[in-house]
């Protein structure tokens, strides 16, 4: 159990005493037990524990040795309480409860392999314990997510934090610049020690942000709230006039338990708590107050009788008090304890949990209400979550703010811990080129998104654009630019959780000049189309589709060999084939033009053409005298490239009536 839960909710359920009789210092620490003095109680049974050396003595050794080891895990001392709750079963401690008590102690450490097995030796005798089942599949779930943790960002935060405990931090208002959390600092209000804890009691202090935007040092809340008393976890009114806070509830004879007391800002300074009424029952504890974002419900921590067990989460309506008490119910409370409520919207609710399946401790889990009025439960994961307590969490902008934790301290002390988690960073990426792969600069790029986002990028000089995007979303883009045809690209992102970069490339046909079509196939001396040329005939289709105002020019070329008719007739017969698989796949017939050229216009080497044949300079017109200076190889090459099927653009106004 958390420091902050042993300073404020103290002995919510307590402990009976023991019926031993060890004598006076064994009465005494379990007197100190009874009333929640742990830090006092373990330090009294450790000085009986050591005394207890004789053989006939190991059975009160094994029932002193499991009570020191309850006040180490109400101190969070897990290492500590694992070797005592190890001390009780090796003396003989009668009840099972020792296994799982080390169990829980040992997942409180990390020790997960160990954790489950303790788990499992404890479920062997009781095999329906829930407490047990919950904790081994947090076990399973803990190893299992070493692999896997989620991309939260975690870090403790060395302006907040003192070398005491400091914990439940909470932002006062919508601005986000200030900050208010508890302390037991050296510094904080009154001398006197916990009896709970060792440490001083707890005050509310406070952080503004200057004018960077940093954290600056923190001092005391202004006015009457502090006290030599224990107070802290606080929550505010939405307008921010009234504070909502846990105080402790303290006297020499008596269990400490803890009360919800309400303070007024005037002139920056807070009035002196009064407490809140919320039943009348004066036995049972209330604390940690959560007001909703409305204003309308105060969310809270109590043990009274009416929940599932241990610590359940409550809340009651502010305006109407009288009557309108509840249980938050079996979705959200179990036989376990929930703790530190925080409404972070009217349906979500954030809360901490040692009931739930988690990774030790008291873990953070977030609940989300479901249309039917119930509540889907889940856990926030690793690096949020440690084996540690996890605790009063806080939002601020986005998915970040703070939280508390006590990993990582031996001693038990809570700290405050900073948590963001950074924005997937899904990029599209790519470039928009010509036909001879240049690039076209200040094209426009659309991209339209099945979850409504509909954006705009401009190509760069070197035709590059870049879009970010979102997870598991299916986009359709398209890009334009004056001169050029329009070109669509589909596709949908990847819905896991990591960064990712896609790429995608536009290639633009001008309108002004022939665009040649690349892998268009026919049979020898023949105008039937081949088969491996569907691809690029489906992807001249497209284009049509895209651009449905223009009317083209389909035209064939031939190479040098053979009479001119022969050629022209060759040609176009081959351009027709062209047009007449446009035509069956859905294009209409006025829009396309065949032609044949034969032999007549010789292709003149470009840009890309000289990058894919080097031996042929850019601007070169593949002429039958030119071609006859080559060589075989080269000849048979420049052939192949007069072998053409292009296309041009006859106008960009057609209309379909």
């Amino acid at each position: 159990m958390n420091r902050l839960l042993s300073i404020l909710a103290a002995v919510l359920i307590m402990l009976p005493l023991l019926t031993s009789c060890g004598g006076a210092k064994l009465a005494t620490a379990n007197e100190q037990m009874e009333r929640g003095e742990y830090y006092d109680a373990y330090k009294t049974y450790k000085k009986v524990y050591d005394k207890l050396t004789k053989r006939e003595e190991r059975p009160l050794k094994g029932e002193v040795a499991f009570k020191m080891a309850e006040c180490y895990t109400k101190l969070s001392m897990n290492s500590n309480a694992s070797a005592a709750y190890q001390n009780a079963i090796k003396f003989g401690y009668p009840d099972s409860t020792a296994i799982l008590k080390l169990a829980c102690s040992q997942q409180a450490e990390g020790k997960y392999a160990l954790a489950l097995k303790s788990f499992e030796e404890y479920l062997s005798l009781v095999p329906d314990d829930k407490t047990a089942l919950n904790g081994a599949a947090g076990c399973r779930m803990a190893i299992a997510a070493k692999e896997s943790p989620t991309r939260y960002v975690v870090k403790s935060n060395k302006v907040f934090n003192s070398r005491r405990a400091d914990f439940s931090p909470m932002f006062f208002d919508s601005a986000l610049d200030q900050i208010y959390y508890t302390t037991t600092n050296e510094k904080v209000t009154g001398d006197h020690r916990s009896e709970i804890t060792g440490m001083k009691k707890g005050d509310i202090w406070m952080s503004r942000k200057n004018e960077k935007g940093e954290w600056m040092k923190p001092e005391p809340v202004e006015g009457e709230l502090n006290s030599d008393m224990d107070e802290g976890i606080i929550s505010f009114s939405p307008d921010g006039s009234t504070m909502y806070l846990t105080k402790a509830r303290r006297s020499p004879n008596s269990n400490t338990g803890v009360e919800i007391y309400t303070s007024t800002r005037s002139d920056a300074k807070w009035s002196a708590p009064v407490k809140l009424d919320i039943t009348a029952d004066t036995l049972s504890s209330y604390g940690h107050p959560a007001v909703s974002p409305d204003g309308e419900w105060l969310y809270f921590t109590s043990d009274m009788p009416g929940g599932q067990g241990g610590r359940d989460l409550w809340r009651i309506n502010l305006k109407a008090r009288a009557g309108s008490l509840e249980n938050l119910g079996e979705f959200i409370n179990t036989p376990g304890d929930e703790m530190f409520p925080y409404m972070r919207t009217d349906s979500i609710l954030y809360f901490a949990s040692d009931g739930h399946p988690g990774f030790g401790g008291l873990d953070l889990f977030k609940a989300t209400m479901t249309p039917s009025g119930g509540w889907r439960v889940e856990n926030m994961g690793q690096p949020v979550n440690s084996s540690a307590d996890d605790f009063g969490i806080t939002f601020g902008s986005g998915e970040s703010g703070f939280f508390s934790s006590n990993r990582g301290d031996k001693r038990g002390y809570d700290h405050i811990f900073s948590f963001q988690l950074p924005d997937l960073k899904i990029l599209i990426n790519g470039y928009v080129l010509d036909k001879d792969e240049e690039p076209v600069p200040n094209a426009v790029i659309r991209i339209v998104g099945n979850d409504g986002s509909n954006r705009k990028e401009i190509s760069r000089d070197d035709g590059s654009f870049s879009f970010p995007l979102q997870r598991g979303v299916r986009y359709v883009m398209l890009a334009g630019a004056k001169g050029f045809l329009n070109a669509k690209q589909e596709f949908t992102s990847d819905d896991a959780e990591e960064d990712a970069e896609y790429n995608v490339d536009f290639i633009l046909a001008s309108i002004n000049k022939p665009v040649v079509i690349d892998n268009i196939f026919y049979d020898f001396d023949k105008a039937t189309l081949r088969p491996e040329s569907k691809t690029a005939l489906d992807e001249m289709a497209q284009i049509m589709r895209d651009n449905p105002n223009i009317t083209i020019e389909m035209a064939a070329h031939t190479d040098r060999k053979g009479s001119d008719d022969y050629n022209i007739k060759l040609s176009h017969r081959r351009a027709q084939s062209v047009i007449d698989y446009l035509i069956s796949v859905g294009i209409s017939s006025d829009r396309l033009q065949a032609q044949g050229y034969g032999k007549s216009r010789h292709k003149t080497i470009t840009k890309k053409l000289a990058r894919e044949y080097p031996q042929f300079p850019e601007g070169t017109e593949l002429t039958p005298e030119y071609i006859d200076t080559l060589d075989a190889e080269n000849q048979e090459i420049a052939d192949q490239i007069n072998r053409r099927t292009e296309f041009q653009v006859l106008s960009i106004d057609y209309q379909m009536y």
